[in-house]
C-alpha cells in the first residue's frame, strides 16, 4: 500500500492524502458474507444521545469476519484482498478446499493465491493461525484471543502486531502494541504476522466533509457553551474553563481511570502501558 496525493484543485484537496488501495483486488463484497448495517446515529435503544457528535454517515455493509479461525486442518486459498469500510485493516477472502468461504484480517505480505491453514498442523508462515504454545519466542502476532476459543480480541487494527516474549506454565507473556505486557493462556489462538495497511495512520482526510461520511459531526468546545449546557461554559469574555477538562456530565476527560476495580483481568497484566 502507498499513499495517494492529490493536486490542490480546491482547499479540501490541497493536503488530502489517502490510500491508493493498490493491494485491493475485489471491489464488491461476497454476498453471503455481508449484510446491511443499521446506524444508531449515537442514540441508545431509548432514542437518547449516548455518544455525542455522531451521525449516520455513508451507507455500508458489514462483512462477517472469521475471528475464531476454528476450521482446523482444511487448506484455504486466498481468493481476493478487499477493502472493509468497518475497520482500518484490509480483509482477505478465503476459499476453503471443502467449498466454504470466509473473511479474515489480511496480514502484511499476503497475496492472492497463497495457501493458508489453521490448527496444530499448520506451518510457521504469515497468515496461518495456531495456538500460542506452538509459536517460537519473538514472533509477531495479531488477532489474538483473550480466552481459548473466544475469538480474536487483541491486535486487530491496521499496522498492529504483538510480540511473544516468554512462556511460563499455562500462560505466555505477550507484549501488546500499546506497550502493555499481558499474560495470555497458551491455548489461545493467534495469527502470525502484522496486520496490513501500515500507512493508515498517515492519511490526511483533507476536509471536514470526509469525516461526515464516516459518521462524525462537528465537535463544539465546552468553553464555547453556556453554563447550563456544559460545566466549563460561561464566564465574562473568553474563558479557558477554569477547571480540569470534563465531559458534559462532569466526568474528567483526562487521566481518569475507567477500569472497573472488580474486574479480575487486571491480574493478567505484567506491565501496564503507562508507568505509575
Amino acid at each position: 500500500m502507498a499513499l495517494k496525493q492529490y493536486k490542490p484543485t480546491s482547499p479540501g484537496r490541497r493536503h488530502m492524502t489517502l490510500s491508493d488501495r493498490t493491494e485491493v483486488t475485489k471491489q464488491t463484497p461476497e454476498k453471503r458474507l455481508s449484510h446491511g448495517k443499521r446506524s444508531t446515529g449515537g442514540r441508545s435503544n431509548q432514542g437518547r444521545i449516548s455518544t455525542k457528535e455522531r451521525e449516520r454517515g455513508a451507507k455500508r455493509k458489514y462483512r462477517d469476519i472469521d475471528f475464531r479461525r476454528d476450521k482446523d486442518g482444511v487448506p484455504a486459498r486466498v481468493a481476493a484482498i478487499e477493502y472493509d469500510p468497518n475497520r482500518s485493516a484490509r480483509i482477505a477472502l478465503l476459499h476453503y478446499r471443502d467449498g466454504e468461504k470466509r473473511y479474515i484480517l489480511s496480514p502484511v505480505g499476503l497475496s492472492v493465491g497463497d495457501e493458508l491453514l489453521s490448527g496444530d498442523t499448520a506451518d510457521f508462515r504469515t497468515g496461518n493461525a495456531m495456538r500460542i504454545e506452538r509459536l517460537p519466542l519473538g514472533v509477531e502476532l495479531h488477532a489474538i484471543e483473550a480466552q481459548p476459543g473466544g475469538g480474536a480480541k487483541l491486535a486487530r487494527s491496521a499496522g498492529q502486531a504483538a510480540r511473544l516474549r516468554a512462556k511460563e506454565g499455562k500462560y505466555a507473556q505477550v507484549a501488546l502494541p500499546s506497550g502493555e505486557i499481558r499474560l495470555i493462556h497458551r491455548r489461545c489462538k493467534a495469527t502470525i504476522g502484522r496486520v496490513a495497511n501500515l500507512e493508515h495512520s498517515a492519511q490526511n482526510l483533507g476536509k471536514a466533509g470526509k469525516n461526515r461520511y464516516r459518521g462524525w459531526r462537528p465537535h463544539t468546545r465546552g468553553v464555547a457553551m453556556n453554563p447550563i449546557d456544559h460545566p466549563m461554559g460561561g464566564g465574562e469574555g473568553r474563558s479557558s474553563g477554569g477547571r480540569n477538562p470534563v465531559s458534559p456530565t462532569g466526568i474528567p476527560a483526562k487521566g481518569y481511570r475507567t477500569r472497573d476495580k472488580r474486574k479480575r483481568s487486571g491480574k493478567f497484566i505484567v506491565q501496564r502501558r503507562t508507568q505509575k
